[in-house]
């Protein structure tokens, strides 16, 4: 049974065809069709606080687009939610009952807590070890959410306020950084030794350009060195030299000064990119509440 997932970010607009397979026991979400948009929503709403007229159209009709995709597929359900821009828009519901009303896609605008528990619900589906520790880290356009796990139950998480779309636009807060790590501080015992995993678009970049294999941990060391290469080229040489699209090569630095303070906050020499992101969450989310329907009748 085959589902759409269209996740609104802050910086693209992304839509997964995918369906649940089995394989030996073993349940993964199996992408059939990937689309992506850079409808970059938050650089007028960290700007100017809304939405214009420009950018509306333009998300009308990747909705348009998104939604003709997925009748080509004739999927189940279609299940479309928006992230940090949208929260943050003073004219998000309007934009939302627009989308509604135009394109008959109902997007939901989620909280980030929210979009943790989508975007981890698939992470035992790939063999995690819920009996080690671990922390979730899912750095996005317009914020960051952290995630701690014992005994395979999130015992603390918390959205912040920072990503790479609110770093270009100089719209972080100046005590971000001391934000993090008081709260680190506070929920994370450094003494207990854990698994850390990254997510995003930007981390699994980076993960390909360093050639790392699947479920290959990427150390700090690395990280930092590509950072700095990175930093040191203009957004035409990143372009070129790494095969980046133009709204990769301006963000793809952001991120990594995000993963790798809170690498250093937490004390952490490596981490893994398991390469899910917060569609995978949702065709699964549809795929539970279709077999318990199922199930019931």
């Amino acid at each position: 049974m085959q589902y759409a997932a269209i996740d609104i970010g802050t910086n693209a607009a992304r839509l997964l065809i995918g369906e649940v397979t089995e394989i030996e026991g073993t349940s993964f979400v199996k992408k059939l069709s990937y689309t992506r948009i850079p409808l970059r929503l938050g650089e007028s709403v960290f700007e100017d606080g809304i939405i214009p007229e420009k950018k509306q159209s333009e998300f009308r009709k990747s909705m348009q687009a998104f939604k003709l995709i997925s009748e080509l597929f004739d999927v189940k359900e279609l299940r479309a939610c928006a992230t940090s821009a949208m929260r943050e828009a003073k004219n998000g519901l309007e934009v939302q009952k627009m989308l509604r009303e135009e394109t008959g896609v109902d997007v939901e605008i989620i909280a980030g807590s929210e979009e943790a528990k989508l975007i981890l619900s698939t992470f035992f589906l790939m063999g995690v070890d819920k009996a080690t520790p671990f922390i979730v880290i899912d750095v996005g356009g317009g914020s960051t959410e952290v995630s701690v796990f014992e005994n395979g139950v999130r015992t603390a998480s918390k959205s912040f306020k920072i990503g790479t779309i609110r770093l270009l636009k100089g719209k972080v807060s100046k005590d971000i950084w001391s934000q993090i790590n008081n709260w680190v501080a506070k929920h994370i015992d450094l003494e207990t030794v854990r698994q850390i995993y990254a997510t995003g678009g930007n981390i699994n970049k980076v993960h390909k350009l360093l050639g790392a294999g699947h479920m290959e941990p990427i150390s700090f060391e690395k990280m930092n060195t590509l950072r700095n290469e990175l930093d040191e080229l203009s957004m035409v040489q990143r372009m070129t030299k790494f095969q980046l699209r133009p709204d990769r090569a301006d963000v793809i630095v952001p991120a990594l000064d995000i993963y790798l303070y809170i690498m250093k906050e937490l004390v952490c020499d490596e981490i893994i990119v398991p390469k899910i992101g917060l569609s995978d969450g949702m065709i699964y989310s549809m795929h539970l509440k279709h077999s318990k329907r199922k199930q019931k009748s």
